[in-house]
């Protein structure tokens, strides 16, 4: 029973080494599979010692397992109980231990009772060595201390502020130059085929417009919300601009500097946002970001450069605090929801585009989230791209970080387009004078 207590420990403290040595589940789990098939086989379960070459007798002796089996056959087969002889003058018990090749004398049973403990001793002193000399494990996985550290960089934060402490935000640096290209399209109209069942029910044409002559502009360094209503056609609108839309029919003007665009170079310009976050849960933040800028930046750009720009991209979009978190899985380990849209910006800004086009960022946030969320696409617009944000039911303070707004009603047509103004007096002054025109007499003074 004893010696079953002190392999139990053993193994214990075995995985307790590699556990904190390669930090994450997956390596882990490995290397402790690789190195019990190694202890396995060496130690004579596996592979018995009669059956081993002369040159693999070393690894018969260091692994542990070997002396928890020469200690527990010997407690058991030199036992008074197994010692009647056989027809070969030896008894039994002898007989089994040399067909096995553990024929040993009782003084091995306090030797590989050392050797047990001794392999105890070793592999807790390498488990306290590796949570020294190694990085502590709660950082990689997101949990307090993580958390604590950037809870602490973000609390003092808001968007209320954020006009004030202009002068504070760092300003881009030119690692790599960008282009700032402005996008104009004029009388925009997309159409699909109408699906048969609203044929079945009466609908006049084959065709349904999903967007309705929709003109506006988006310009380097001013920050844009596309708005409306659910079904109004704000992802549309951002498909067809990113050339997305691989079906349906596609009318009017879009312009990329005032040239007309052309589908295979502006793509490399572009960066889209999508409304999902998909990431590998097994890179850490930086790595996601490097990952994406190896694929996606030109190959003349060394690899000094393309570290110093996934530097900036990570300070301008404030995850250079938490880049060494694993990403881990939405809703149960590593990066917050927020987290993770910021990193999705920052994958798409690492390829240098001058363009980013971004569908609801701060759905599923809180307004703290979705304030720190929009201050760094606030970061992102003041290097000088172009930047449009589709946004449903935002705040009031999330609302007026905005400068433009393109404004839209069911039916893919435009309501307003143009400034918001401080406190959103271009909108309101726009709407008021429009209600004027449309009712005049509700404004008539009483006689």
């Amino acid at each position: 029973m004893v010696l079953v207590i002190h392999l139990l420990f053993q193994v214990t403290s075995q995985y307790r080494f590699i556990a904190s040595y390669f930090q994450t589940p997956i390596v882990s789990f490995f290397y402790l599979f690789l190195a019990l098939t190694v202890f396995l086989t060496f130690g004579g379960f596996i592979l018995p010692k009669t059956s081993m070459p002369g040159w693999l007798n070393w690894g018969f002796w260091i692994s542990p397992m070997t002396y928890a089996e020469i200690s527990i056959v010997i407690n058991e087969f030199l036992a008074p109980r197994w010692q009647k002889e056989s027809i070969q003058n030896i008894t039994i018990g002898n007989q089994i231990l040399v067909n096995h090749g553990l024929y040993y004398s009782w003084h091995y049973y306090w030797i590989s009772f050392g050797a047990l403990l001794g392999s105890i001793l070793l592999f807790y002193i390498a488990f306290g060595l590796a949570l020294d000399y190694r990085t502590p494990t709660e950082e990689y996985h997101g949990s307090r201390p993580t958390k604590s550290l950037c809870q602490q960089q973000e609390k003092d934060y808001t968007i209320q502020n954020e006009s004030d402490d202009q002068s504070n935000i760092s300003k881009a640096k030119v690692t790599i130059p960008v282009m700032h290209l402005p996008i104009t399209f004029h009388n925009l109209n997309y159409y699909i085929d109408t699906p048969p069942e609203m044929l079945k029910q009466g609908y006049p044409t084959r065709r349904l417009r999903l967007l309705n002559n929709i003109t506006g502009a988006l310009r380097p360094g001013v920050l844009s919300a596309l708005m409306g209503v659910s079904g109004a056609g704000k992802t549309t609108l951002l498909d067809v601009l990113a050339g997305r839309k691989t079906g349906g029919y596609i009318e009017g003007d879009i312009r990329i500097g005032g040239y007309p665009k052309v589908q295979e170079t502006f793509v490399r310009i572009l960066g889209y946002c999508e409304q999902v976050d998909i990431h590998s849960p097994q890179l850490t933040v930086e790595e996601s970001v490097t990952y994406s800028a190896w694929l996606r930046l030109p190959s003349h750009v060394d690899e000094q450069t393309r570290s110093k720009f996934v530097a900036e991209v990570l300070e301008t979009v404030e995850l250079d605090q938490i880049k060494d978190v694993l990403v881990g899985s939405p809703q149960k380990n590593g990066l917050s929801m927020e987290q993770r849209k910021r990193l999705t910006i920052a994958v798409e800004l690492v390829s240098n585009p001058s363009i980013i086009l971004m569908d609801e960022p701060t759905t599923g946030l809180d307004t703290r989230s979705a304030a720190i969320v929009i201050r760094a696409v606030k970061n992102i617009c003041e290097t000088g791209r172009t930047v449009v944000c589709t946004i449903h039911q935002p705040s009031t303070e999330i609302f007026e970080a905005f400068d433009e707004l393109i404004l839209m009603k069911s039916g893919g047509k435009t309501i307003y387009s143009g400034p918001i103004g401080e406190r959103s007096c271009k909108v309101i002054e726009y709407f008021e004078a429009s209600f004027l025109n449309i009712f005049p007499q509700m404004y008539l003074p009483f006689s």
